[in-house]
């Protein structure tokens, strides 16, 4: 499975964004969407050290949403085997 997550741009030098999210602070190649206009305050979309898309800030909000889930599910799973086996 491929994973996406979205980061806030904190500043620009040439093809590289310094990004942020949840407290993790990355350094992403803007390289795959140079033609799009990204500036510091935009969120994209990076996979693996890539931004691959630019989001409208309702987008990563979403999408943060569906991955808190996940995160949140995945870790009452680890916690409880036994009880994810009931709850399906």
């Amino acid at each position: 499975m491929c994973l996406g997550v979205p980061m806030l741009v904190q500043s620009i030098e040439g093809f590289q964004a310094h990004c942020e999210a949840k407290g993790i602070e990355r350094d992403v190649s803007l390289f795959m969407i140079q033609d799009v206009d990204v500036k510091p305050g935009d969120y994209v979309l990076v996979h693996v050290g890539y931004a691959i898309q630019k989001l409208e800030p309702e987008e990563a909000a979403a999408t943060w949403q569906v991955l808190d889930e996940l995160f949140e599910s995945n870790e009452l799973e680890e916690a409880d085997p036994e009880g994810a086996a009931r709850r399906e």
